[in-house]
């Protein structure tokens, strides 16, 4: 099974097999979390929570990156926050909730999750 996308391992156990997972997965896994989060408007580009599974892991190279070391993660995120909101308190829960998000359903370890905040309360034009 060939494959030029990056991917990690994150399961592996003699006789059975291993699990890997994939950049696109994990770029996912922090773009769902972060849009969930109260006060946030938007990825970079407009993605929201919504039209994320329309428009894919390829239209989240505006606003998010990973970098994987020695099984740790570190996560760049350009989001939009909702007009009347702190964006120092909204930025650390989309912090807290991408590497809750990630390390929970990878078992890979975060080491930062960075935020550029980019906007206020409408889609970023890129």
């Amino acid at each position: 099974m060939a494959d030029s996308r990056n991917t990690y391992t994150i399961k592996e156990e003699e006789g059975v097999g291993s699990v890997r997972v994939a950049d696109e997965v994990v770029l996912i896994i922090a773009a769902m979390a972060a849009t969930e989060v109260k006060g946030v408007a938007s990825l970079a580009g407009g993605i929201t929570n919504d039209n994320l599974p329309k428009k894919g892991a390829k239209s989240l190279s505006k606003c998010a990156r990973i970098s994987v070391e020695e099984g740790v993660v570190n996560v760049d995120l350009v989001i939009s926050i909702e007009f009347d909101n702190a964006i120092p308190e909204v930025s650390c829960a989309v912090q807290e909730r991408v590497k809750s998000a990630i390390e929970g359903m990878t078992g890979l370890k975060v080491g930062a999750v960075n935020i550029s905040v980019t906007g206020v309360g409408a889609e970023i034009e890129s």
